[in-house]
C-alpha cells in the first residue's frame, strides 16, 4: 500500500533542477552551438507557484534563474503537505545548480526532506565524460560515485526553453533532444511536441484582505502559453506541462493530482506562510484527499485470501519499459499472468555464506551496497548473523528475514527515501523501509538481493507498492510487509532495481486499468505443494 509512485514524482521534482539530463555525443553534434546561442536569450526572472490538490492549496514552489558573466545559477524549491493513510507528511525540495553560459552542467546541490532527515546529492560536471556525485543520507557514510557519459550536458528543466526558443511555438511543431532521462538512468532521444496552445490569466501582484485575513490578487496579466509534452506513448505530459514563449512554466499537473500554478509571490508563499501557522507552526496541515485514494487502482472484484494465480488485463499505458515478463510474470499483448512460487522454486542450488562466496562475482550489483543501502555495514552484518545464526540454505535464511522484518518493523507510512540503517535504528515504516531493510540484511548475509516495485492488491484496490526480490536458484518474490514467502500472485511487478527505475511508475498514475480475468485462491503452503 505504498505511495512510491507519488514520492518519486515529488522528488524529480527537485531532481528535475539538480541533476539534469546527460546526452550521447554522437547525437547532440551541431546543437551545442545551437544552445549557446539561446542561452543568449535566457533572461535572469523569478516565478512562484502555488500547489494545490483538489482545488486545495497544499504547498508552494518557486523557480529563478539568474545569470553572471560566466554561468547560469537555477534555483528551485518546493515545499507541500500530503495526506497519506489520513495523516500529513510535509515534503520539501530545494535545488542549486550552476550552469555554464552553454548550458553545461557546472555543479549541483540538491536537496529532499520530508519525514526522515534530508537526503542531500552534491555533485559536479567532470567536462562532457562523467558526473560525480555523492549522496548523504541520516545514517550513510558519502562517498563519492563517478557517472559516465558521453557528451554534454543539458537539463530537463531546460528542455522546454530548448524547443520554445529554438523557433516560433506553434501546435504541431516537434523538437528531439538527445537526454540522459533520471528515471531511467540511459542516455537517449526524446522528443518533445507543442499540443496545444491557449491563454492563461495569471496574477503579477497581490494585496493583502485584513477581512479574509490572506493575500489576494491585486492585478492580472493574459499569458499566452503552449501545452508540451513527450511524444512517446505512456510518456506524454513527465516533461511538458504548459509554458510561455520564453520556456518558462505556466502550469503544470503532476501524479497524485498536484497542481503547480504561476501566480504572486504573496498568494503562493505568504498564504502559505500563514496557513502554517493556523496549522502550529511547523505542524503540516492535513489536506482533505489522500495520496493512497487518489492513485489507488479499483480491481474490480474482492477476495480474502492470497492468490497462487492472477491473470489480469492491462490498460491506457505503454508496456515497452517495464519489468513485466520474465520470472513469475508472463506478458503476452496487454494480459499479465502471475504464479506464485511453488516448493520447487525454493530450492536455491547454493549454499549461503556470508560473504558471498562463489555468488560474489556473478551477482555482484545485488550482493553490493549502494546510495543509501548500506550492505555489509557492521550494524547490518550483526542483526542478519543474529537473525539467521549458522543457517547455510539460502531459502531458510531468506524466511527468516522476512519474518523478522515483518514483526520487527512498525507499520506506518514514511515520506522520504528511506536508507537501510535509519530503518534498523527507527523500526518503523512503510512498505519502501521494509524492503531497504530486508534487502541491507539479506546482502549482508550473502543473499542476493534486489527491489522489485508495482501494484499489489488490498481490499478490492491495487495499490503502489514495494517489496524485495532474492535469488534461490531464479528470482523469487518476497513480501517482509505483509510477512508473505513467497509473495502472493496478487503483486504486479512493473520494475526491479532502486529508486530510479522505480520512478517509471509515476507514468501508470492516474492511467493505468486492471481488470482482472482469473484469480486462483493459495491452496497450501509453498512446502506442501
Amino acid at each position: 500500500m505504498s505511495r512510491r509512485g507519488v514520492v518519486a514524482a515529488l522528488i524529480l521534482l527537485a531532481w528535475a533542477g539538480g541533476l539534469g539530463a546527460l546526452a550521447r555525443r554522437e547525437l547532440f553534434k551541431g546543437q551545442t552551438e545551437r544552445f549557446a546561442e539561446l542561452a543568449l536569450r535566457v533572461q535572469p526572472e523569478t516565478f512562484y507557484y502555488v500547489v494545490e490538490q483538489g482545488g486545495e492549496v497544499v504547498g508552494y514552489a518557486s523557480s529563478s534563474i539568474d545569470t553572471t558573466r560566466r554561468a547560469f545559477l537555477v534555483r528551485d524549491e518546493m515545499a507541500a503537505d500530503v495526506s497519506v493513510a489520513g495523516e500529513a507528511h510535509r515534503i520539501v525540495a530545494a535545488s542549486r545548480v550552476r550552469l555554464t553560459r552553454a548550458f553545461a552542467l557546472s555543479d549541483f546541490d540538491v536537496t529532499v526532506s520530508a519525514d526522515s532527515a534530508p537526503i542531500r546529492i552534491v555533485g559536479a560536471a567532470e567536462g562532457d565524460s562523467a558526473v560525480r556525485y555523492t549522496v548523504t543520507g541520516p545514517s550513510n557514510d558519502p562517498s563519492p560515485q563517478r557517472l559516465a557519459v558521453r557528451g554534454p550536458i543539458l537539463l530537463p528543466t531546460l528542455v522546454p526553453l530548448a524547443v520554445t526558443l529554438g523557433g516560433e511555438p506553434k501546435v504541431g511543431r516537434r523538437a528531439t533532444v538527445p537526454m540522459f532521462d533520471p528515471s531511467t538512468m540511459a542516455s537517449r532521444s526524446i522528443t518533445m511536441v507543442i499540443r496545444a496552445e491557449s491563454l492563461f490569466t495569471v496574477s503579477d501582484s497581490a494585496r493583502f484582505d485584513s477581512t479574509a485575513g490572506r493575500w489576494v490578487v491585486a492585478h492580472q496579466d493574459t499569458v499566452r502559453a503552449w501545452r508540451l509534452g513527450s511524444g512517446e506513448p505512456g510518456d506524454a505530459d513527465r516533461l511538458g506541462g504548459w509554458v510561455d514563449e520564453r520556456g518558462r512554466l505556466v502550469e503544470a499537473r503532476q501524479p497524485g493530482g498536484l497542481v503547480l500554478r504561476r501566480t504572486a509571490y504573496e498568494v503562493a508563499f505568504e498564504n502559505w506562510r500563514l496557513r502554517r501557522a493556523v496549522a502550529g507552526g511547523d505542524a503540516p496541515g492535513a489536506p482533505r484527499r489522500d495520496v493512497l485514494e487518489t492513485t489507488a487502482v479499483s480491481a474490480g472484484v474482492t477476495w480474502d485470501a492470497p492468490r497462487d494465480r492472477l491473470r489480469v488485463r492491462l490498460r491506457n499505458v505503454a508496456l515497452e519499459d517495464f519489468d513485466l515478463d520474465g520470472g513469475r510474470q508472463a506478458l503476452a499483448g496487454d494480459t499479465l499472468t502471475i504464479v506464485r512460487e511453488s516448493a520447487g522454486d525454493l530450492v536455491a542450488g547454493y549454499e549461503r555464506r556470508p560473504d558471498g562466496g562463489a555468488l560474489r562475482q556473478r551477482f555482484r550489483s545485488t550482493l553490493g551496497p549502494e546510495p543509501l543501502l548500506q550492505a555489509g555495514d557492521r550494524a547490518l552484518v550483526e542483526q542478519a548473523a543474529a537473525i539467521i545464526g549458522d543457517e547455510r540454505d539460502p531459502r531458510v535464511a531468506t524466511e527468516r528475514l522476512v519474518q523478522w522484518v515483518h514483526r520487527t518493523v512498525a507499520k506506518r507510512y514514511v515520506v522520504g527515501i528511506p536508507d537501510a540503517l535509519t530503518v534498523l535504528r527507527t523500526k518503523a515504516g512503510d512498505c519502501n523501509e521494509h524492503t531497504q531493510l530486508f534487502l541491507g540484511l539479506a546482502r549482508s548475509a550473502g543473499i542476493p538481493a534486489r527491489a522489485a516495485a508495482g501494484l499489489a492488491y488490498v481490499n478490492g484496490r491495487f495499490f503502489y507498492h514495494a517489496w524485495p526480490e532474492v535469488w534461490l536458484g531464479r528470482w523469487v518474490a518476497v513480501d517482509p510487509t505483509f510477512g508473505q514467502f513467497p509473495a502472493d500472485a496478487a503483486h504486479l511487478r512493473f520494475t526491479t532495481g532502486g529508486l530510479a527505475r522505480q520512478a517509471l511508475l509515476v507514468r501508470l498514475i492516474g492511467t493505468i486499468g486492471v481488470d482482472v480475468l482469473e484469480s486462483v485462491p493459495v491452496s497450501s503452503s509453498p512446502a506442501s505443494r
